[in-house]
């Protein structure tokens, strides 16, 4: 009995690794129907919040795999959760999938914008963001189905990453309370892994309303809507010499008048404020405030302020991030075919600057105890649930993010064995996590220990809706 029991205790390591070996095959066995969907969402490339033929897309793959799909959860229409099992553990993993405006780009290696298409084009990759998370969710279901896993895995589908900050409104909800951890992945340039954070940030619209007039017969019966957002502007630019080091501010003019020889009544501007801390993002938010009343009362125009929300910090959890740094380092066999390499020497021309090898595709950069130098709205989840994620070369390495070039490489293979990497990494770090209590426990008290008794707050004016219209045009005239 004692030679049986110990030969049993020699073949765990044996077993387990086959079962891990199983969830890596299965997402890798759908690469190319991920593929599929993920060129769909490329080309469809919808706006934050207006995701709905994506959304249905996501959503019709995770049904036919057998999860109970929840849509229109957190007051969202196009958000959903998607669950198979039952139990614990509950291991969550994210899937975004919103474009950005005026980056509209075919699959080429010069500046193209796409025909008959509308101006969005997926620079940051929530196509292959979505697709791929997706996919290992369904490697992991296979394995509960068979009896090889207990527990649930919950894809979330959120919607509006880029300024909407749906999982801030999520987590508010309470969607993340029963996990125990929540795996995310972003494409990239490079592959990267490590216990990393980013920027907190609020976003705000400016709206000023004033009174029309014609500019050069009558321009004292008149009061600019433009005039009050420039000195908004400038008043944020003068602000910058007098704020913490490590903060941003960003704006853009989305509204500013229809002809020169009209005095604008409607003038819109949308503005960011960002700083490594979200307690100190929510003080420099008043003194942006305060540059667009200055700009109103200087202009006796109206001020309307557009509150968009804000988004927390990652808390990092170093416990986690040695996992997928492990795996994603196992499974990377990045490397590009002659096609590939075609394409991404072109595309290197186009940068400006001289691009990294080729070959850093193949290597994992660690980037522990650093910034991303953006935001997202995963940093709301990551102070309610213990979270990690990583980075895969999706795009020709020295590509910048948010950019043409970034969509181009998105409608090729170069993105998709990316994406696939980071299916498999996904599959097999939630492997681990299902199979590891003390991993599990391990990373929970690392964010006890990482909060230091700090409560979550979201930074959401009381009852605030989800601003599911941010990416509409303007709305102009009089504001009474």
């Amino acid at each position: 009995m004692r030679l049986f029991s110990l030969l049993a205790v020699l073949a765990l390591p044996a077993v387990a690794g086959a079962q891990k070996d199983a969830v890596i095959k299965s997402a890798a066995a759908h690469a190319d129907a991920n593929w599929g969907t993920a060129l769909k969402i490329w080309t469809w490339a919808e706006p934050g919040y207006q995701e709905k033929k994506s959304a249905d897309a996501l959503a019709e793959v995770a049904e036919r795999a057998g999860f109970q799909v929840k849509r229109g959860v957190a007051k969202i229409p196009t958000a959903f959760t998607a669950e198979f099992g039952s139990g614990t553990p509950v291991i969550g993993i994210l899937g975004e999938f919103d474009a950005l405006p005026e980056l509209s780009q075919e699959a080429v290696p010069f500046r193209q914008p796409r025909k008959d298409a509308n101006s969005y084009g997926h620079a940051c990759g929530h196509h292959l963001f979505g697709t791929a998370s997706l996919s290992a969710s369904i490697a992991i279901a296979e394995q509960i189905r068979a009896g090889k896993l207990k527990g649930t895995v919950r894809y979330y589908m959120c919607p509006a990453e880029e300024g909407g900050a749906a999982k801030v409104f999520m987590t508010r909800a309470g969607l993340f309370d029963d996990c125990d951890t929540v795996l995310h992945w972003h494409p990239g340039a490079r592959n990267s892994a490590g216990d990393a954070s980013c920027l907190a940030r609020v976003a705000v619209k400016f709206r000023f309303h004033g009174t029309a007039a014609h500019a050069a017969g009558a321009p004292d019966k008149g009061r600019s809507a433009l005039d009050a957002l420039v000195l908004t502007m400038h008043g944020v630019e003068l602000l910058r010499e007098h704020t913490p080091d490590g903060t941003r501010l960003h704006h853009t003019v989305t509204s500013g008048g229809g002809a020169p020889n009209v005095v604008p009544e409607f003038a819109e501007g949308f503005f960011y404020v960002r700083h490594p801390k979200a307690d100190v993002v929510q003080k420099l938010y008043p003194r942006l405030l305060k540059c667009a009343q200055a700009g109103a009362l200087a202009t006796e125009t109206k001020l309307e302020v557009v509150y968009l929300g804000g988004t927390m910090e990652i808390l990092p959890n170093d416990t986690l991030a040695r996992v997928a740094k492990k795996n994603l380092t196992a499974l990377n066999d990045l490397k590009y075919d002659e096609t590939e390499t075609r394409f991404a020497l072109r595309l290197r021309e186009t940068f400006g600057e001289k691009a990294p090898p080729l070959e850093e595709v193949q290597q994992v950069f660690d980037v522990s105890g650093k910034s991303s130098g953006g935001s997202t709205d995963v940093g709301d989840v990551s102070w309610v649930v213990p979270v990690v994620g990583f980075g895969t070369a999706c795009w020709v390495p020295g590509t910048p993010g948010h950019s043409w070039q970034a969509v181009a490489c998105g409608g090729t293979t170069i993105a998709k064995k990316g994406m696939n990497l980071a299916a498999r990494t996904l599959a097999a770090t939630a492997y681990d996590l299902f199979t590891d209590a003390d991993l599990r426990a391990a990373a929970r008290g690392e964010l006890t220990k990482r909060l230091d008794g700090r409560k979550y707050t979201a930074m959401l004016e009381k009852d605030q809706p989800p601003p599911l219209d941010y990416r509409d045009p303007p709305k102009r005239g009089s504001k009474e």
